[in-house]
């Protein structure tokens, strides 16, 4: 697994591709192709996340879960699809969201969310593979080390990010963030099965925007082209 990730993150996640987990993750991966698996996303869209929301540039943070095990899903983003194939069912639920909290904001006939990503919003999968389609088929390898350590990391060393937590899984992550640097958002999950127990009407994104401006940054420009 060659690592090509933007300059701001390899300062702060450097030592990490030195450590045991890490070194066990690699075999891993390796064996899972050396034995025919088709692993999402492709290696070059793994740390896609990190590589469009450099470490200084994150304002809000959106914690997913694993990536997409459909073919032309995944990209590295969480909640994220690539162009062409159809919206997911939760992101369609966030779009519904947004359009009820978000003045003007028009549902787009795709779920490729790069633009949010470039604008500071982190889209963090707590796991960054998985085996097409077997969901969950690559949790407890070690990259949920990683990534907890990227939560980490941005709440030691920036001030004023908002954490959107949605559902129970991303919500255990809350234990990883500092409450007096940083604002901390959380509801249910966007899924059909719990967007009307608590999504739907969370309001997040004008929230989120509010603390933002508050604290003197520029609000997220949620309107996906």
């Amino acid at each position: 697994m060659a690592v090509n990730l933007e300059s701001s993150w390899l300062n702060v996640l450097e030592e990490e591709f030195s450590k045991p987990y890490m070194a066990d993750l690699k075999t891993f991966l390796a064996e899972e192709k050396a034995s025919g698996k088709t692993i999402y996303p492709k290696g070059k869209d793994i740390f896609n996340a990190l590589n469009h929301t450099p470490f200084h540039a994150v304002k809000v943070v959106l914690i997913g879960q694993d990536p997409y095990h459909g073919p032309g899903q995944a990209h590295g983003l969480s909640f994220s699809v690539q162009k062409g194939v159809a919206t997911p069912p939760s992101l369609r639920n966030i779009y519904k969201e947004l359009s009820e909290d978000i003045e003007g904001f028009q549902i787009p006939a795709h779920g490729e969310l790069t633009k949010w990503a470039d604008e500071g919003v982190l889209l963090l999968n707590a796991t960054l593979t998985v085996r097409a389609h077997e969901p969950g088929s690559h949790q407890g390898k070690g990259w949920e080390i990683f990534t907890d350590t990227v939560i980490s990391k941005l709440s030691a060393g920036r001030e004023g990010i908002v954490f959107m937590l949605w559902g129970r899984f991303a919500q255990n992550k809350a234990a990883l963030i500092d409450p007096s640097r940083h604002s901390i958002l959380t509801a249910a999950h966007p899924s059909p099965f719990s967007a009307h127990s608590g999504f739907l009407g969370c309001r997040h994104f004008s929230k989120a925007n509010s603390i933002l401006s508050d604290n003197g940054k520029s609000p997220v420009d949620w309107q996906i082209t």
